[in-house]
Formats: C-alpha cells, structure tokens, sequence
C-alpha cells in the first residue's frame, strides 16, 4: 500500500484528489496539509511513502519545502502537483529533490501512474513539464558566465544593498561595485537594476 500525503492550500484540490484515490487499490490517503509548516508538523510523528505537492502557498512554499522534506527524510518521494507549468519551477524543485513533476490538469490515470513510479523510486515528468524543462535548460545552458565577484556582487543587489554597502561588505570600493553592476548589465542584457533583479531572481541566478 502506497501512503499518499497531501499538501496543498486549497482544500476544494485535497478533495478532488482524495476523491480521485479513494477507492485505488494499493493507494491510501493518510493526512493533509494546507501550508507548509502543517506539513512538517504531521512529519514529526507519521509517515508517508509519496508526498503530493504543491508549490504556491502563503508562507514557506513547496519547492523549499521540498528541500527540507527531501533533507529530513530521504525515504519520502516528493511529487509536484502544480498549475505551473514553466521550466524554471521544474528545474528548482527537481533540483530540490522532487521525483516528478505532474500539472493539475492531468487525468486520473497519469496521476496514478505517476504516484506508482515514484514510490518505486523512479522520475516522472509530465509532457508539458519535460517540455518545459529542456528549453529552461537550453535557456540555462546559453547565459553568460558571470565571475565569482559578480556572482557576489549580485546576489548582494538582489539583497537590495547600494553600491557602498556592497562595498563595504565585500571589501571593495564603490567605484569597483559599480563597474561589475555594469558589465552585470552588459551580460545579463538588462538595462535598470530593476531588471537586473527581476532577471536574477526568474532565472535563480542569486
């Protein structure tokens, strides 16, 4: 019997899928979440074998919950559950640990499918999220390398930090903050540190 715990922070989507398993065979239901912290708080007594997840919550949400359930308790499968559908959501929570990656719009049969195969220990990606995937990929794979410096330079501006604060933290002067802010600029293709952020932050860059 395959346990299946449910995290999602729509109770009407609990439901549904509770209703779609409840008479599978060598499927059982065993709890719900609606938020993060619930999630963890079933996990410190009880177990499951399959954890379906979603992503947007308020609070913490599933792809860093996912990590945390993958670090804890390396025996449960996470499988996404998600309405989103673009690479870069897939790519962050397989690289958090999830074992698939299902959208909210796939019939009854793949979600079975997909629960069998994971709990086994296999991957399961559906077709729009594989898509998806292997352009986010591609998309990863044409960016310019940034230096270690600019690497830290960024992630300090996405911090929300000025010039002389990034340069007081990294031992550098203003001046020399500014010029990597400039060819982060150049490389990245952005015109304003808004954009510069904004860009960081979609492609997971800091």
């Amino acid at each position: 019997m395959i346990k299946i715990f449910i995290v999602d922070d729509h109770i009407v989507v609990i439901e549904g899928i509770n209703a779609l398993l409840h008479n599978e065979p060598a499927v059982d239901v065993v709890g719900y979440a609606t938020s993060a912290a619930q999630c963890l708080q079933f996990f410190t007594a009880k177990t499951a074998d399959v954890i379906l997840m979603d992503i947007s919550m308020p609070g913490m949400d599933g792809i860093e919950l996912c990590k945390i359930i993958r670090e804890k308790y390396p025996g449960i499968m996470v499988l996404a559950l998600s309405t989103f559908d673009q690479g870069a959501y897939v790519r962050r929570m397989m690289e958090n640990g999830a074992s698939g990656y299902l959208l909210k719009n796939a019939g009854k049969q793949e979600l079975i499918n997909a629960i069998h195969l994971v709990a086994k220990g296999g991957n399961y990606l559906s077709h729009d999220a594989s898509q998806n995937l292997k352009q986010e990929t591609q998309k990863q794979k044409s960016f310019p390398r940034l230096t270690k410096r600019e690497k830290e330079v960024l992630a300090l501006i996405v911090a929300g930090m000025t010039n002389a604060q990034i340069g007081q933290q990294l031992f550098i002067s203003p001046d020399t903050v500014d010029s990597h802010r400039k060819n982060l600029h150049l490389k990245l293709n952005v015109n304003n540190t808004a954009m510069l952020v904004k860009f960081a932050i979609e492609n997971n860059l800091a």
